[in-house]
């Protein structure tokens, strides 16, 4: 459910405090409320003096606040191909089934290790559909889906946001345009989330990664803005690693609703957690799911020094398949987990399983180990 603590307007708690309460206590794990409520109905926060219901704590803006996705941790999971380069639907199907007995809270489909820049709009429909089937069929039909919806005209990203919907998709994930980089100017950026968040019929999540978008990094100022203008931008994905940023947009009273502020990696989840992330959406979480559920719990129960020394090796592991690449992450599946390969539409090419030796294998069986080790819930 959603941490409600934009509406803590205008203090937070402290850092002791929050470790004394567990910060927050969200409702077992699962959903357990209609698919679609609105968050401000899900949400309850404890407070060292009493519990305050999100109901208690609704403004006008907040009582009709369009749905944000639950706090917790997703997965953008990655695509599988043949030789051929065709889709190896065998192979996703078998990753999604894992992901979805481990317990994350929701599936990122055609994020940036799902391909989505190499999957035609009939493609990306038939991945989306698997994966609501693979959570049906495993008791969890209200599992969150989350669809890459960015494209370089406004037009087109409109079309994959209305897809995504027809194929089971809860929410986008929108990346800004950057092919004519240089024109891509505040104001430009702005129009283009607002117009696409307005005629989409899924709400969306601005998607900030500088590394894949020519280097346009959205500021806090415009992430606070956009929330504010329109109540279809229900959050974000802070690939860019900036925690001041995560801060000030995860704690800003001017959005005056819940809003779902995600890092963007492991590499960092424990820091955001601290800083008011709403959880993570990381690509590790391919290789360790069960871990992540983990990290939160521990971070949710208070066990700070705990989740500090898993941290530690979650920073390694990821930085380890950071030099892999998108490639290497599915090889390292096909190592670790027995499916697929480390193959990627080219002209990102092909990784070997063999690849992994040495000290890169001893970091990622680290966690493997502990993957292997917890239950599925």
């Amino acid at each position: 459910s959603c941490s409600g603590l934009n509406a803590l307007s205008p203090g937070y708690p402290s850092l002791g405090a929050l470790k004394r309460s567990h910060r927050l206590h969200p409702p077992p794990r699962g959903r357990t409320a209609a698919h679609g409520a609105p968050c401000s109905t899900l949400s309850w926060i404890v407070t060292e003096q009493n519990i305050v219901t999100a109901e208690a704590l609704q403004t006008p803006s907040t009582a009709m606040a369009t749905p944000c996705p639950p706090r917790g941790i997703y997965v953008p999971a990655v695509a599988f191909f043949n030789e051929d380069e065709t889709l190896n639907l065998d192979a996703i199907k078998a990753h999604l089934t894992r992901l979805a007995k481990a317990g994350v809270d929701g599936l990122v489909i055609q994020g940036s290790n799902g391909e989505a820049m190499h999957l035609d709009h009939a493609e990306r429909q038939e991945v989306l559909r698997l994966a609501r089937a693979v959570l049906r069929d495993h008791g969890k039909p209200g599992a969150v889906i989350v669809a890459g919806g960015g494209a370089q005209s406004t037009r087109e990203s409109i079309q994959l946001c209305k897809e995504a919907k027809e194929a089971g998709a809860d929410y986008a994930l929108v990346l800004s345009p950057s092919y004519w980089v240089g024109a891509m100017q505040k104001p430009t950026i702005y129009k283009f989330f607002d117009d696409v968040a307005t005629a989409s019929p899924i709400p969306i999540l601005l998607y900030n990664f500088p590394g894949v978008t020519s280097g346009i990094d959205l500021d806090s100022d415009m992430i606070v803005k956009l929330a504010v203008a329109n109540p279809k931008v229900v959050g974000c994905k802070l690939t860019c690693g900036n925690m001041g940023k995560l801060q000030r947009v995860a704690h800003d009273p001017r959005i005056g609703r819940p809003f779902a502020a995600f890092a963007g990696k492991t590499d960092f989840m424990l820091h955001g957690l601290v800083g008011g992330s709403h959880g993570v959406i990381a690509a590790a979480a391919n290789m360790f799911p069960k871990a992540h559920v983990h990290m939160l719990r521990l971070y949710d129960e208070g066990k700070l020094q705990e989740a500090q020394a898993l941290q530690t090796r979650f920073s390694r592991a990821d930085w380890a398949l950071v030099q892999l690449g998108v490639a290497g992450l599915k090889a390292a599946l096909d190592k670790y987990y027995g499916y697929g390969a480390g193959r990627s539409r080219r002209p990102l090419g092909f990784v070997e399983s063999t690849k992994f030796e040495g000290e890169t294998d001893a970091v990622l069986r680290d966690l493997v180990d502990l993957e292997n080790s917890l239950p599925d819930i």
